[in-house]
């Protein structure tokens, strides 16, 4: 597949901070990329230089085979952009908006009159087009902010939190909408907060973090990086800070925390350690509720490399 977009050597800075630092990476045709970092991390600063909507220092960013620059009107006629805050035009209805914002470039009305009932489709607003934004709940909202975007059916589409504080199924319906625009050909950036969104979309993800490339990959190749084997989990009464003591100081054990009453143990070799635990919360006479064992998770990987949280 061949690059959709290619960044090499990006730098950005704000007097003297760097918010984008020698940042390189490709996207591939027809990929969902996922690409995250932490508040402050340099993603929209990342996303407005792709756009040419600020100058940056150093580095190339080329799309479809093109430098991009401030008056790439052919390249820019290719890109759907859907921002975190909802940009759409209260006075007019859920059909007219995204009528307004495929007229941008449809100029033909047979053809756009098509692509506007494509994306209220691909968007589940069919019931909704005579509707005013005032009168859509929040979800049904960033579901027309979504179809504003698409509407003209552009080849690379960036798509920045698009399920910020929605419903779970206008989330649902969000995320298979874009499966569907992937699968149509589409190329797509996809920033979140929600680690299980990327587990679900991304084809490829990276990481970066003070404007630095930390980790590119697909989600099984990252979660190779994780220092831990794995993580058990266990619903307990009262413990005695001793018992904590003595886990910490097991050879395979990484980490030990007790938050409420949630015991969690991550080891760093992962041979019988389910059995062990038990054993020993069964002959101090530790009572315990549920057990949860898993692998590293996409979460570990990005606390590991980041020392955050993704929802920081």
């Amino acid at each position: 597949m061949e690059n959709i977009i290619e960044i090499s050597n990006l730098t950005k800075i704000y007097s003297e901070l760097k918010a984008v630092d020698d940042l390189s990476f490709n996207v591939k045709e027809g990929e969902i990329l996922g690409l995250l970092g932490p508040n402050g991390s340099g993603k929209s600063t990342t996303m407005n230089c792709l756009l040419s909507l600020i100058k940056y220092n150093e580095g190339t960013i080329k799309i479809f085979g093109k430098k991009m620059s401030p008056d790439s009107y052919d390249i820019k006629a290719k890109i759907g952009v859907v921002f975190q805050d909802v940009a759409v035009f209260e006075e007019l209805s859920v059909y007219d908006n995204i009528d307004y914002f495929c007229g941008l470039y449809i100029k033909d009305k047979k053809t756009r009159a098509e692509y506007v009932e494509d994306a209220i489709k691909l968007v589940g607003l069919e019931d909704y087009k005579k509707f005013y934004p005032k009168k859509l709940s929040g979800g049904l909202l960033r579901r027309l902010n979504i179809a504003c975007g698409i509407a003209h059916k552009p080849k690379l589409i960036l798509l920045d939190e698009p399920t910020v504080a929605v419903d779970p199924q206008s989330r649902n319906n969000i995320l298979d909408g874009i499966k569907k625009l992937r699968d149509e050909g589409a190329t797509i950036i996809y920033t979140t907060h929600y680690m299980e969104e990327v587990e679900i979309l991304c084809d490829r993800v990276i990481i970066i973090d003070k404007g630095k490339l930390l980790a590119s990959g697909t989600t099984d190749e990252l979660k190779k990086l994780a220092r831990i084997e794995e993580k058990i989990t266990i619903e307990v009464g009262k413990v005695d800070e001793k018992y904590i003591d003595i886990i910490k100081s097991w050879d395979s054990v990484e980490k030990v925390s007790l938050n409420a009453n949630l015991l969690v143990i991550t080891y760093s070799e992962g041979k019988n350690n389910l059995g062990n635990i038990m054993d020993y919360l069964n002959k101090e006479k530790i009572k315990y509720n549920k057990v949860y064992s898993e692998r590293p998770t996409l979460n570990d990987v990005f606390l590991e490399l980041t020392g955050k949280e993704l929802r920081d």
